[in-house]
């Protein structure tokens, strides 16, 4: 018997609730299948110079391994999402792990770079159909505002700290087995995760009737391919070549033309309700800022460490612990302790700016700086800063959608973080690389010195200054994203015993039935 939904996202009086057992299970399933969908955005980044050298493939292609996953994913997370509003959640769950386990298993028994290139970018069509049906499922069985918080608590960890476990996981992989593993490992992951969706899901699907945008579904994808590209072009290029700001351009018209679409269509992708909502908004800028932000990290510390302070790959995996082991300490007490007293306002604003007083601590690193002194503590801080903003924007951008528009809700925190990566790649890797170059025109160095040892110290100097022109824009980042997304959100929690979510508008009846 079909329920109306609650504004939680809860359907009071629908199909019994999940048992405590099983609803933690489900959460263990559904962080399986988010830590396997990011540790695949970097985890390549460290295997890729061995994929060259087994596949022999150049420079100019390498960047291809990485985007590719990152076009497929960026640009279909919206269709992923409403296909499981549409068709049932467990289907499309259980759909994007096959595929993505099939891709990844195509992927590290490639023979050429054409069909490695070709199983990435399938990882990313099958994990935009993954990402959204895994959170939204997380949204659909949590409605308990104490579980709520402690299941976004530990997503929300996985969705900021996965990212630098894959660099370790690279690392160990790559270095004690093959770079070829850093893609089979996820059939593990996978198989385990479709074992559990099998014994503890049951497909439900909302019976609110409504079909495809399949208009709002080529233009959304459509910009979204063109501004991913773009980006990515703007990070490997300039940002004058014709292939950068031409598909921008494009990419901005096409979100244009959908933005326009969704105020008429009778069955938008993404109904302007779901980005009205002032807490769902300012929690979408947030995962946006915090995902552009996170790339002064993964990009400038991971090359520091590796080209300046001759770090493994795997020494380098082990240097970004303490980031995620504060991470993970912070995502617990911001979403099972502070959220339900304070709500994300607070939390968001303090989180960012944590972030950024991080990175401007970062901007001491030198040419024989020490791990201790002074790469540990601006870790530490940047740690708990994401893990303070990152899951409570996780918890209150699906907070009060009804079931039915839950995938598309989940996809759209997706669309942030991944558009917010590919932006802060491009803008902050070509910001650091200018700053590079005049650092070294400056210097008035003749050629021939710098294949000397002087010349060589003043390369890593040059090197040294663009991260850290890098890190002080990443801190102006984090730092205007507090400002605008703590002036966004609404003061006080996000629900009240008697009155249910506060701020959040009413919604249409959204009942869910068995598939």
């Amino acid at each position: 018997m079909a329920a109306t939904s609650a504004p939680g996202g809860a359907a009071p009086g629908s199909r019994a609730a999940p048992t405590d057992r099983r609803r933690w299970l489900i959460l263990a399933l559904v962080g399986l299948a988010q830590l396997m969908i990011v540790l695949d955005i970097t985890i390549m980044n460290i295997a890729l110079p061995s994929a060259q050298h087994a596949l022999h493939f150049s420079n100019v292609d390498r960047q291809w391994v990485i985007t590719a996953y990152a076009l497929a994913f960026g640009s279909l997370l919206l269709f992923g999402g409403r296909l499981g509003d549409l068709f049932g959640r467990k289907v499309t769950f259980l759909a994007g792990l096959v595929g993505f386990a099939a891709a990844s298993a195509v992927g590290g028994a490639a023979v050429s770079f054409t069909m490695l290139v070709a199983a990435r970018a399938c990882q990313g069509a099958f994990g935009a159909l993954l990402a959204p049906a895994a959170l939204s499922l997380l949204t659909t069985t949590f409605s308990d505002p104490k579980d709520r918080g402690k299941a976004f608590g530990v997503y929300g960890a996985i969705a900021g700290g996965g990212g630098l476990v894959g660099l370790l996981l690279g690392g160990l992989l790559t270095e004690y087995l093959d770079w070829r593993w850093c893609l089979y490992v996820n059939l593990v992951f996978a198989g385990v995760a479709v074992i559990g969706a099998l014994l503890f899901l049951s497909n439900e699907r909302s019976a609110h009737t409504a079909r495809l945008d399949i208009f709002g579904v080529l233009t959304v994808s459509g910009s979204m391919f063109c501004l991913v590209y773009g980006f990515s072009n703007a990070a490997s290029h300039n940002w004058h070549t014709p292939s950068t700001w031409g598909f921008l351009a494009a990419g901005v018209v096409l979100l244009g033309v959908f933005a326009w679409w969704q105020t008429r269509a009778a069955h938008p992708l993404l109904p302007p309700r779901i980005l009205l909502d002032r807490n769902r908004g300012g929690a979408y800028l947030a995962v946006f800022v915090t995902g552009a932000g996170m790339f002064g990290i993964f990009l400038f510390l991971t090359y520091y460490l590796q080209t300046i302070l001759g770090y493994s790959p795997v020494k380098t995996g082990v240097a970004f612990l303490p980031a995620i082991a504060m991470l993970m300490l912070f995502a617990q007490i911001a979403n099972i302790v502070l959220m339900p007293r304070i709500g994300p306002k607070a939390l968001i604003a303090v989180g960012l700016l944590l972030a950024a007083a991080g990175m401007v601590w970062l901007t001491r690193i030198g040419v024989h700086s020490s791990y201790a002194s002074v790469i540990l503590g601006p870790l530490l801080v940047f740690g708990a800063g994401v893990g303070l903003a990152m899951p409570p924007a996780m918890n209150t951008g699906t907070f009060g959608v009804a079931p039915y528009d839950a995938g598309v809700a989940s996809a759209t925190l997706n669309v942030g973080q991944q558009l917010g990566g590919s932006i802060g790649t491009a803008l902050l890797n070509t910001i650091a690389t200018s700053a590079t170059t005049s650092y070294l025109v400056g210097l008035h160095l003749p050629k021939a010195v710098l294949a000397t040892p002087r010349g060589q110290l003043a390369l890593a100097a040059a090197a040294v200054h663009g991260y850290t022109t890098g890190f002080w824009w990443t801190a102006g980042i984090f730092a205007g994203g507090a400002v605008v997304c703590g002036s966004l959100l609404r003061w006080g929690p996000l629900y009240r015993k008697a009155s249910g979510p506060v701020g959040a508008p009413a919604q249409q009846p959204g009942p869910s039935v068995p598939a």
